[in-house]
């Protein structure tokens, strides 16, 4: 590894810059020494790891996907404490993967890459931080994630609100609940997650609902001692277990993309309703007006009961306007609130809007994706040589396992590197006619998914309606197409003489 920056100006050239250390950024640092890569830095704006996991500290924040899939298969877990585990358990995890594949050597804390820029002439990035270092690695690998920017809406009058305003993201754990009337705008997949948590506490809690979600059990406990024993003992019971809970997320996906399936998902889900809420009028609020899987699906067993507490209305009216002492709602009505904690989600139209990041021949990213955002798996936009993405456009999981997906990016980042290596390549870029041909297949296939016809708005579809989120298969299809690289979907060259093939 070259020095590591300590003052402004200084200059760093790794072979790969990697920039963040949430679960995919880390993973790729361990794919890279596990491939004998130790050329490489991994860039973190905080003064921890963690991604996603450190940032979201909300009550009740946990994991909807089973928690022997939501880690990775090189370095298993054999002491989750539940079936799903939450994000402290989580970021345990995390910083335990860190200490025991040797990675802190290689993270660069408090360090924020604000600009991307690649030198044609030396096959290049020039990346500066927000300090004034500066990195001129060959390879830039993007792991920033998909939700990492609050979504904040512009709500009229919010200026005018005399109490405590915040994001779940960005939870202000000194604002102290207790005896308080509070007011959730939002009921997404982590308001799901923290209105039980703080029912019991609030004095009164007001929660608008722009459309209801569907909402399935969610099949969690405690894991008992004697399987933690298997665990640690018989290693093949964990993958066994993480083999069914692979097939239990991998499953709905099918739906998902046939929907005339999604009807057995949306029986049980109705029948989950009915058996939770009593209340005819509370469950028709309740009930979504759109088919099932449209919208990302709730995994929850103690919403539908949190929401019958007699401290508890849903609002279904919409906000109207904030004021001094609260919210007026659609149907004029003022709710009075000392805290609105916004459970609005994450800006995910065009995850680099605000990125300054310039290819090819100047071309930046908000010109490349102005009629939205386009890659190759996923990983590659064409303009942008040498740059990989995970997590980029289109390759959600859908219902599977998001580390499960980023396993196989990290397969195939490392599988590109070393066609690079053995083309004697300085540059690496995707052709744009396979990138186009590749989104026209993609989009054709979404087209006849129920995120597309299933009657809702979600944040899988940007501005323009299109789906740029998910996958348009399972996740052992999206397994097989990045296996192995097609070295005739990029063209290769070299700072010394073109070897396009």
């Amino acid at each position: 590894m070259g020095s590591n920056p300590s003052e402004p100006g200084a200059i760093e050239s790794p072979d790969v810059l990697i920039v963040g250390t949430g679960l995919a950024g880390l993973g790729m640092a361990i794919k890279l020494l596990q491939a004998g890569q130790r050329d490489f830095v991994v860039l973190e704006k905080a003064d921890s790891v963690g991604g996603t996991w450190r940032e979201n500290t909300y009550p009740g924040c946990a994991c909807d996907v089973a928690s022997v899939m939501y880690s990775y298969s090189f370095a298993p877990n054999r002491n989750w404490s539940r079936l799903y585990a939450g994000q402290p358990e989580i970021l345990d995890y995390i910083r335990r993967v860190v200490k025991d594949h040797d990675l802190e050597p290689f993270i660069r804390f408090n360090t924020e890459a604000v600009s991307y820029e690649f030198d044609e002439a030396a096959d290049r990035w020039h990346v500066r931080t927000r300090s004034g270092e500066e990195y001129r690695p060959r390879i830039v690998v993007m792991a920033h994630g998909a939700l990492h920017l609050p979504n904040v809406p512009e709500f009229p009058g919010a200026e005018r609100f005399g109490g405590a305003l915040f994001h779940s993201a960005k939870w202000d754990h000194s604002v102290d609940l207790k005896g308080k009337r509070v007011a959730v705008i939002g009921t997404g997949a982590s308001a799901a997650q923290f209105i039980p948590e703080i029912v019991d506490t609030a004095a009164h809690v007001d929660v608008f609902q722009r459309n209801a979600h569907w909402v399935l059990p969610k099949a969690d406990r405690p894991i008992a001692e004697l399987e933690h024993k298997a665990f640690r003992r018989l290693p093949f019971v964990q993958r066994l277990y993480r083999l069914v809970a692979y097939w239990t997320h991998e499953l709905p996906v099918l739906a998902f993309l046939h929907p005339r399936f999604v009807k057995v998902l949306e029986v049980v889900a109705r029948r989950t309703l009915r058996k939770q809420v009593a209340d005819p009028e509370l469950r028709e609020k309740l009930t979504p007006t759109y088919q099932i899987g449209c919208k990302r699906i709730l995994l929850t067993n103690d919403y539908y009961p949190a929401m019958q507490k007699p401290n508890v209305d849903l609002v279904t009216s919409g906000v109207a306007e904030f004021t001094k002492t609260g919210i007026r709602d659609g149907d004029g009505e003022l709710r009075r609130a000392d805290v609105v904690i916004l459970g609005t989600g994450y800006s995910t139209d065009n995850r680099c809007a605000h990125e300054h990041i310039v290819g090819r021949g100047g071309e930046t990213i908000q010109e490349a994706w102005r009629d939205g955002m386009t890659a190759y798996l996923g990983m590659n936009v064409s303009g942008f040589p040498n740059m990989f993405m995970i997590m980029g456009p289109n390759s959600g999981g859908g219902a599977q396992s998001i580390l499960f997906v980023i396993e196989a990016q990290l397969h195939y980042i490392v599988e590109c590197l070393r066609m690079m290596k053995a083309r004697r390549a300085t540059r690496l870029e995707v052709r744009t006619n396979v990138q186009r041909k590749f989104n026209a297949w993609l989009h054709g296939k979404l087209s006849r998914s129920v995120w597309n016809t299933g009657g809702c708005h979600s944040w899988f579809l940007d501005h323009t309606g299109a789906n740029r989120q998910s996958w348009p298969g399972t996740g052992t299809s999206y397994w097989r197409a990045t296996r192995r690289p097609r070295p005739e979907a990029f063209t290769f060259s070299s700072v010394r003489a073109t070897v396009s093939r």
